[in-house]
């Protein structure tokens, strides 16, 4: 089942388009916002349209992945929040065919500037609603590195709960959970 956008009150989460680069990459150019994603580093121009070209491939695999968070009182690009399929040997990005265990992550990322404000919550708690109600998940992971405090925060109000410490790359990283 492919769904293109969900809706929140404040946000439309919608699947990723090429031009979302040019908005994305102050994000993924911050060290702040970066410093709890991936390997830590942040991203170049080209690298960001990298990754978002990743993650239209992923929506025409999978058929879902990261939307697009776009705040609708002014069509502000603010982030990318959705769902991830996660190879657990690994933790590395997995997809629809692939072989080897896999967890369905919620993953987050908000722009600096609209940090404070619910967001990451509201958006995120839209993807669980979405993996549970129309995708029939029965689990949920969110992985957050070590010290991440505001994420594991928005974890918790989702109603995930800690389960154990994995190595993410090279990282220390909390593995929380959501069973149906």
């Amino acid at each position: 089942m492919t769904v293109t956008a969900l809706e929140t009150d404040r946000l439309l989460l919608r699947a990723p388009v090429p031009e979302d680069a040019e908005e994305l990459a102050p994000m993924y150019g911050d060290p702040e916002v970066m410093r709890y994603v991936g390997a830590g580093r942040t991203l170049t121009p080209e690298e960001t349209e990298s990754a978002v070209q990743r993650t239209i491939d992923t929506w025409a695999t999978d058929g879902f992945g990261l939307f697009t968070a776009v705040r609708k009182e002014d069509d502000a690009l603010i982030g990318r929040v959705g769902l991830i399929r996660r190879n657990t040997d690994t933790w590395k990005t997995a997809h629809a065919g692939e072989t080897g265990p896999t967890e369905l992550e919620v993953g987050y990322t908000i722009g600096r500037p609209f940090w404070g404000k619910g967001y990451a919550t509201e958006a995120a708690a839209a993807a669980r609603d979405f993996a549970l109600e129309r995708l029939g998940a029965r689990r949920l992971i969110a992985l957050i590195i070590r010290g991440n405090d505001a994420s594991e925060n928005v974890a918790r109000k989702l109603g995930f709960e800690y389960e154990r410490d994995v190595k993410f790359g090279r990282r220390d990283a909390q593995l929380f959970a959501l069973e149906r």
